[in-house]
């Protein structure tokens, strides 16, 4: 049994600052109230004036609700679930009975607008609590073990020749390949269900790449733009290094030319962009080698950040690239 909750992804509140989180609880929310004014109406004609006097009941409350949570989401966030539940619950009650009270609502509807907010909201943190689970990363996780455990063999056997390499000649940076590679092993072996900030995905990103340079040398060159980097910007882990290993693999090792992979990171309009880029022979087989990264890559970010994330690939003639598209979340100061 404790096994089992040790894999379950951490209870944690919905994001309240993203689009698609107040997407589905306005469309949820009106869904109910549409169902309800079906219910009410005896004749098609009745349905429109049902919806308008339900929606002036219930769309005040709940925007004042969605601002509230939306300006209060980092704090809440910090709070124990619990807690945090249940301070949603007291905002959501909180607006409902106010604007009744507003409107000089009698005692009975008063009572009425609190009970619906109260089992509206607890439904509502029920449904996100559910769908976290669904999304939750043990079936990603579970991929991307088995992703690297087919490609750590190889390439820990390649970086141990690579250091055997260099023990006589350069001792100094054979100890810095073992410490890269000592680290690197390391943040995989970790609980990596908590988001990182980027400049931390930035340094482990080098220290593979420093580790496959050992081993390709003058064939693999870097081309990094990070001085625009918002190195404080929370993103799930583990998600540079899957895809730089997809570059080096497909865009540089299956190639006897020397190629460069750019890896471009940087902020705009609250969002954050990385952009890793590398040769593309086209030969078609690219796509293969690339799918689980990818796949795994892009569950999580839809579990982390909604539809307010994306990933996507391009390519081009002798190019293969991937852009990744997150809000720009600090953590807590």
């Amino acid at each position: 049994m404790a096994s089992i909750k040790q894999n379950l992804h951490p209870a944690s509140l919905p994001g309240f600052d993203q689009l698609g989180v107040l997407l589905r609880i306005l469309v949820l929310c009106n869904g109910f109230a549409l169902m309800y004014a079906l219910l009410q109406s005896e004749r098609w004609r009745e349905l429109g004036g049902r919806m308008s006097s339900v929606a002036a009941q219930l769309e005040p409350p709940l925007l004042c609700t969605l601002l509230l949570l939306s300006l209060l989401h980092r704090w809440l966030r910090r709070l124990p679930y619990m807690h945090g539940a249940l301070l949603v619950v007291v905002i959501s009650v909180g607006s409902s009975g106010l604007f009744s009270l507003l409107n000089h609502a009698s005692g009975f509807t008063l009572q009425r607008n609190v009970l619906v907010s109260l089992l509206g909201s607890s439904a509502m943190l029920g449904y996100f609590l559910l769908r976290q689970q669904a999304l939750s990363p043990a079936v990603s996780e579970a991929r991307l073990q088995a992703l690297q455990a087919r490609i750590r063999p190889h390439f820990l056997f390649n970086s141990l020749n690579a250091v055997l390499s260099l023990i006589r000649p350069e001792p100094k940076r054979a100890e810095r390949v073992l410490e890269n590679l000592a680290e690197l092993f390391r943040v995989l072996m970790a609980d990596n269900r908590q988001l990182v900030p980027l400049s931390r995905e930035i340094e482990l990103a080098q220290q593979y790449l420093e580790i496959e340079q050992v081993r390709l040398g003058e064939r693999l060159r870097l081309d990094w733009h990070i001085d625009r980097m918002p190195a404080d910007a929370l993103i799930p882990p583990l998600v540079l290094q899957p895809l730089l290993e997809n570059a080096v693999y497909h865009g540089i090792e299956q190639s006897i030319r020397p190629g460069t992979i750019t890896i471009n990171a940087y902020s705009r309009r609250h969002e954050v962009f990385v952009v890793i880029r590398n040769p593309y022979n086209g030969q078609g087989t690219h796509h293969a080698g690339n799918k689980m990264a990818l796949s795994n890559i892009k569950e999580r970010l839809l579990l982390h950040f909604d539809v307010d994330a994306e990933l996507s690939t391009n390519v081009g003639n002798d190019y293969y690239q991937v852009m990744i598209r997150m809000p720009y979340q600090r953590g807590p100061q």
